[in-house]
């Protein structure tokens, strides 16, 4: 199968990157083909200009190179995987930004009258964050229920995607104890072998290469 992997952290050395080197491998070690998509060293634009709004409808301009190039990996992969920290509850700009600018009208979905349809059904997606917080603090204020309608609903199932997984790390704060960082790993191996591992791979009934 042929994955996108989009990451945001503007830390090479952060555990969201530790985390994402982590999962690319053992995607690689099943025999997946992966891209990642490291939007801060890449120096991804996230800042939607105003022609960008017309991209998409019939007799306008068409999408700006960077997101024609973001939208070819989507095109392309069977599988998105985003891994990002939650900053306030939400994604960091730059990937807010991507959004924005790549899941465009005519291209993520389209809408008639107020109902939203999908574009890009037949993906799958799995979604990893990251917070300090504990999820059970997360959960019990009703925050982490915020999340699952804005960000899985709203963003990722809203443009077609079957959501496989959000998997969650939480209690990542500096002098993280090997113990913990080990036990986020090892979930986030089993994400990647859960999913992705034999038959029972999202689209292996339709005969796609592994």
């Amino acid at each position: 199968m042929q994955h996108l992997v989009v990451v945001a952290h503007p830390s090479a050395e952060s555990f969201t990157m530790a985390v994402t080197r982590v999962y690319v491998g053992e995607l690689a070690r099943l025999g997946h083909q992966v891209v990642t998509c490291d939007l801060y060293r890449s120096g991804f634009n996230p800042v939607l200009a105003a022609h960008e709004l017309a991209a998409g409808h019939p007799g306008f301009v068409a999408a700006d190179a960077d997101v024609g190039t973001a939208q070819r990996l989507i095109r392309r992969s069977d599988v998105l995987t985003v891994i990002y920290p939650l900053w306030w509850l939400s994604m960091p700009a730059i990937l807010k930004g991507y959004i924005d600018r790549v899941f465009a009208r005519g291209f993520a979905y389209q809408a008639r009258g107020g109902v939203v349809e999908g574009l890009l059904g037949g993906k799958s997606c799995v979604l990893i964050t990251l917070s300090g917080a504990p999820l059970p603090m997360l959960m019990e204020r009703g925050r982490w229920n915020a999340v699952q309608v804005l960000q899985d609903g709203h963003i990722f199932r809203s443009a077609g995607f079957g959501l496989l997984e959000h998997l969650h790390l939480d209690r990542i704060e500096p002098q993280l104890p090997m113990g913990l960082a080990d036990e986020h790993f090892e979930r986030v191996r089993s994400c990647a072998v859960r999913h992705f591992s034999g038959s029972d791979a999202p689209g292996a009934a339709l005969g796609l290469a592994p």
